[in-house]
C-alpha cells in the first residue's frame, strides 16, 4: 500500500525537462538515422550517458550489460536500443523496497525521523512538505527545531510547519540541539504522535564538531526510545551534481542513512546523479523534489522516474 497520494507523472516530466534534453534527446540525436545500432554508436551512447552526471562506472555496465542484451536479440535499432537504456536504468533500482513505510510507521508510533544535510540543499522546506505529506495522510506530526545554531532556521521552520499545519517544538538560538530532540520526543509520546521530524544543523562532513553533535542527538534520541531515530534521512540538492555523491559518500561514514531525499530536480540538467547515487551507494531514495510549492515532494517511484526522463 503506498503511504502518500503524491504522485504526479505530468509534473514530474515537466521538472526533468532539461535532464531528458541532455540524456534523451542527445542520444536520440546519435543514433537518429541509423538503421542498426554497432557498437561504435554504443560507445557514444555510453559518453553521453558519463557526461549527464550517471558517471563513469554506471554508464560503462549499462553499456556493458546493453552489449549483451543485444547479442540474443536482433532487433538492433533505435528505439530497442532505448528500451534497453530504460531497462538497464531502472534496473540499478533493484535493492529498493518500494512499499512498506505505512506497516513501519503503525509498528513504531512516533515513528522518528531524523533530517540531516549541508545548508543550502532545501531541507528546511523538505522537512515541511514531509510535514504536509504525512498530514495529509492523517497522521499526527511534530516537528523538532534542533537547527539552534541559526536563528533564521527557526523562523522558516516555523512558516513550513505553519503551512503544513502541523505542531512544532522550537527553543531559542544557542540552545543544545540535544535538548530540542529530547523535549520534542517526549511530547510526542505523552501526546500521543505519529511522526516526529528532527530538524538538524546544517553541516559538512568535514566539520567535526558540527558530526559530534549529530551523534550526540542520535544518542539522546535513542535514550528515550531504544529503537529511535527509524529513519535518517540526507537531503541532497540535485542541482549539485557530483558533489551530492560526495556528500552520500561522506555522510555514510559517520552516520547510519537510510534514505535520499533529492531536491531541486525542476529546472536542472543533473538528474541523472540519482543514477550515480544508487548505483555506488545503494541508499534507498525516498522522495524528489521537482518544485517549490508544498505539494512538489513526490515519493520516488524508479520506473515512473526513467518513464518521465525517457517519454518523449
Amino acid at each position: 500500500m503506498v503511504m502518500f497520494n503524491n504522485f504526479n507523472f505530468s509534473k514530474l516530466k515537466e521538472g526533468l525537462t532539461k535532464t531528458r534534453d541532455k540524456i534523451v534527446n542527445t542520444i536520440t540525436e546519435t543514433i537518429s538515422g541509423k538503421a542498426v545500432i554497432d557498437d561504435k554508436t554504443l560507445d557514444e551512447i555510453e559518453e553521453i550517458l558519463i557526461t549527464s552526471d550517471i558517471g563513469y562506472d554506471t554508464a560503462t555496465n549499462i553499456i556493458e550489460r546493453t552489449k549483451i542484451s543485444l547479442k540474443s536479440d536482433k532487433d538492433r535499432s533505435g528505439l530497442n536500443i532505448l528500451g534497453t537504456v530504460k531497462k538497464e536504468l531502472i534496473s540499478i533500482f533493484d535493492y529498493m523496497q518500494i512499499d512498506g513505510e505505512e506497516e513501519k510507521i503503525n509498528k513504531s508510533k512516533p515513528y522518528i525521523i531524523l533530517v540531516v544535510g549541508i545548508n543550502g540543499v532545501g531541507k528546511t522546506t523538505t522537512i515541511g512538505k514531509l510535514a504536509h505529506n504525512y498530514k495529509k495522510a492523517g497522521l499526527k506530526v511534530i516537528i523538532g527545531s534542533a537547527d539552534t545554531f541559526r536563528a533564521a532556521a527557526n523562523e522558516q521552520l516555523d512558516i513550513w510547519a505553519q503551512r503544513a499545519g502541523v505542531e512544532i517544538m522550537q527553543k531559542k538560538q544557542g540552545t543544545d540541539p540535544s535538548s530540542v530532540a529530547f523535549d520534542t520526543i517526549r511530547k510526542a509520546i505523552k501526546e500521543k504522535y505519529d511522526i516526529v521530524l528532527i530538524d538538524t544543523a546544517g553541516r559538512l562532513h568535514n566539520k567535526s564538531y558540527l558530526m559530534e553533535e549529530l551523534s550526540k542527538i542520535k544518542r539522546v534520541i535513542n535514550k528515550v526510545l531504544p529503537n529511535a531515530p527509524n529513519e535518517t534521512f540526507l537531503v541532497l540538492d540535485g542541482n549539485t551534481g557530483q558533489n551530492a555523491l560526495v556528500q552520500a559518500t561522506e555522510f555514510s561514514k559517520v552516520t547510519d542513512i537510510t534514505g535520499l531525499i533529492v531536491t531541486k530536480l525542476d529546472g536542472t540538467a543533473k538528474g541523472g546523479v540519482v543514477f550515480q547515487i544508487s548505483a555506488k551507494q545503494k541508499i534507498p531514495v525516498k522522495y524528489i523534489g521537482i518544485g517549490e510549492g508544498i505539494d512538489d515532494l513526490q515519493t520516488f517511484n524508479p520506473e515512473q522516474f526513467v518513464k518521465a526522463i525517457f517519454d518523449i
